[in-house]
């Protein structure tokens, strides 16, 4: 009666031609009362844990650890579910176990003296860890979770409890049974892989998964196999999109950039770029140039290059840098309206001075040696370069494995995301001085916040997917080189990329680049507000969620700002920023109590964590706790799920007063 009186007769109505397609799927009185029933029971369960990750910039080995370790929470939750009962170093062999099954087994079969009687407590231990981290969850979303070879077995043995006595012989028969059958090995990596992937409910990647670091491509590789992720675009992110979419000046800094930090196997061995004839071009060109400036940022003592190599390396470094300042030169000409002719700077170099002369000043020279540019037209590429940017060009729109990854970004990314009240994007929104939304001008339309962010979003897909021959694609395509380093885009927002004058003048003053007020603001409450307004962002707890710069804790900055509405999570993973930020990176975790913010030490390797059972030390910050337990429903997927659940409500009534009939009636007609 309750259905019917919240329902009118005009509702249904209205609604009959979408529940006539609902019907499909709930074809029956009997399916549609018990989707319900299912659909309210869900809103009642604690809201899954969701992790938030920035500035991964390559580092796979730290990203791996902190996914297999859930940012700390297997470890808490195994001192939690066993306290006293087991040793600490008891504890630690569990956790490196869950962590690394396969290699951990190899150790212990190496060592264990008698392994049946260690698999009988292994497995026993496991079954706990996993029947925890899966009691928040759904039967149903449990078992789409399972390896389908073990499914059956891992739900009997986590809904079966062996404290029951009329339970206790089937389930110490089935472990038994495992060892048996030599599966025991199989079944364990599958409890351990299970045990992480409902540890972690949903990964939120806030941008620049590439450069500086070793392993973007084994990154890509992880997120693309996921259960669930999505992509805020980083700055580098779009800087690879717009590479892989043709955009030369993209794959000339994406050069730059592996060159300056020595990762020339991401191209070669990740993607498949051939780097030989640059390479070749650079020893001759740069033959008798020392090129002091473009020296590799690696640890020389840990470095598996050698001399000559890195002496290459650093050629390379200086080749494709010119190459780009010309290439640039060429966007910059096309589209006076970037604003960036202050970016064109060769033409500004007195050769027989060896000064940079602008406005008047002249700015001392690093390096003067320019044996490519040619001072009555220093930005036409040589035959040479021409025909390695052509090379280059077809490398990076053939290779496969990074179109996959690329299609990987444009299916799970996107420049912004607003989720459970929280917005999250990569790095700024650009703002006036006094702290409105700034207007940009694109194509002769100006765009907002929200507005901004779409029509970027729309570009960079458009680089991407349209016709060679569009109209639409050719500014486009200029357009994501412009997000890169451009003073009114939302992924850099900053008066200019100082990339020439830190490789050639010496005058530090020149190298500042000046951030946009997004990052002088953002401190004040009411400015997140305003900005989460524009997005639509609701609910009594609400936040940015952002990355992109990273917070120097070990100046005493804070990650938590304007009274805890903007989170900043940037704290370096990328190796490269670790003396600068003193930490190895932040993890937000937001699980049903609230908000943590997980701050990491330094990862020493894979091996060590398996051998030593060495973890990330990591040391948790209680952000914003709840005063209530948050559930489903309090969550956006829980609103979905109410509308589906008021839906069903709807096709009950029309089932009941006859507007549609069921279907299993219909077939027995």
């Amino acid at each position: 009666m309750k259905i019917y009186k919240q329902i009118t007769e005009a509702m249904i109505t209205n609604d009959v031609r979408y529940l006539e397609l609902l019907s499909h799927n709930f074809p029956t009185i009997a399916s549609a009362s018990t989707e319900i029933i299912n659909l309210e029971a869900i809103l009642n369960l604690p809201k899954g844990t969701e992790h938030f990750l920035a500035d991964l910039h390559g580092e796979y080995e730290a990203f791996q650890h902190v996914l297999k370790n859930a940012s700390g929470a297997i470890k808490r939750k195994v001192n939690e579910i066993f306290g006293n009962t087991l040793r600490e170093t008891e504890k630690k062999e569990l956790c490196t176990l869950i962590y690394y099954p396969e290699q951990k087994l190899n150790l212990v079969k190496d060592t264990e003296t008698d392994i049946v009687d260690w698999y009988v407590i292994t497995l026993n231990q496991l079954v706990r860890v996993c029947r925890n981290v899966s009691s928040k969850y759904t039967r149903s979303k449990v078992r789409k979770a399972l390896p389908q070879e073990f499914s059956y077995i891992i739900q009997e043995l986590l809904h079966e409890s062996s404290m029951d006595p009329n339970k206790e012989a089937y389930i110490n028969v089935i472990i038994s049974t495992i060892i048996e059958t030599h599966r025991a090995d199989d079944f364990i990596i599958a409890l351990c892989n299970l045990i992480q992937r409902l540890t972690i409910d949903t990964l939120h990647i806030l941008g620049d998964i590439f450069d500086r670091g070793p392993g973007p491509h084994i990154i890509m590789d992880i997120l693309c196999d996921y259960h669930n992720f999505d992509i805020q675009w980083g700055n580098h992110d779009i800087l690879w999109m717009g590479a892989v979419s043709g955009n030369d000046c993209n794959i000339a800094n994406v050069l730059r950039l592996a060159m300056r930090y020595g990762n020339l196997s991401v191209l070669e061995d990740g993607y498949g770029i051939n780097l030989l004839p640059l390479a070749t071009f650079a020893m001759e060109a740069y033959a008798n140039d020392p090129c002091e400036q473009f020296m590799p940022k690696i640890d020389i003592s840990n470095s598996t290059y050698n001399d000559k190599t890195i002496r290459l390396i650093a050629q390379m470094h200086k080749a494709i840098s010119i190459i780009q300042f010309k290439l640039e030169a060429e966007i910059i000409r096309r589209h006076p309206e970037f604003e960036m002719e202050d970016r064109m700077l060769l033409h500004h170099i007195d050769f027989d001075k060896k000064v940079l002369v602008l406005d008047g000043q002249e700015y001392e020279m690093k390096d003067c040696y320019f044996p490519t540019v040619d001072p009555a037209d220093p930005y036409k590429l040589t035959e040479e370069e021409a025909d390695i940017v052509n090379k280059l060009h077809h490398s990076f729109t053939r290779s496969e494995k990074l179109h996959k990854h690329m299609k990987c970004l444009f299916r799970y990314g996107c420049m912004y995301n607003v989720c459970n009240s929280n917005l999250l994007f990569h790095a700024s929104m650009p703002l006036n001085e006094d702290g409105t939304l700034k207007e940009i001008e694109i194509q002769g339309q100006k765009f907002k916040g929200k507005a901004l962010l779409d029509r970027v979003g729309q570009l960079i897909r458009t680089a991407y997917f349209d016709e060679e021959d569009s109209k639409h694609k050719s500014f486009a395509m200029d357009y994501v080189w412009y997000l890169w380093c451009g003073k009114n885009s939302p992924a850099f927002d900053k008066s200019k990329m100082a990339t020439f004058e830190r490789y050639f003048l010496t005058d530090k003053a020149t190298h500042k680049e000046i951030k946009g007020y997004y990052y002088l603001l953002r401190d004040r409450e009411d400015i997140c507000d305003y900005i989460m307004d524009d997005f639509e962002v609701v609910g009594n707890h609400r936040h940015i969620i952002n990355g992109h710069v990273p917070v120097k804790a070990v100046k005493g900055e804070k990650p938590i700002k304007a009274n805890g509405k903007l989170m900043v999570i940037d704290g370096g993973f990328s190796k490269a920023y670790q003396p600068e930020t003193g930490i190895a990176g932040y993890t937000l975790v937001y699980h049903s109590r609230g908000f943590q913010l997980v701050q990491h030490e330094p990862f020493t390797s894979t091996q060590k964590a398996i051998e030593e059972g060495q973890d990330i030390k990591s040391t948790t910050q209680l952000v914003e706790l709840s005063s209530q337990r948050m559930m489903v429903k309090d969550t956006d997927k829980g609103r979905e799920l109410m509308i589906q659940i008021e839906d069903l409500k709807k096709l009950l009534v029309a089932y009941r007063t006859g507007l549609i009939k069921e279907k299993d009636f219909i077939k027995k007609g």
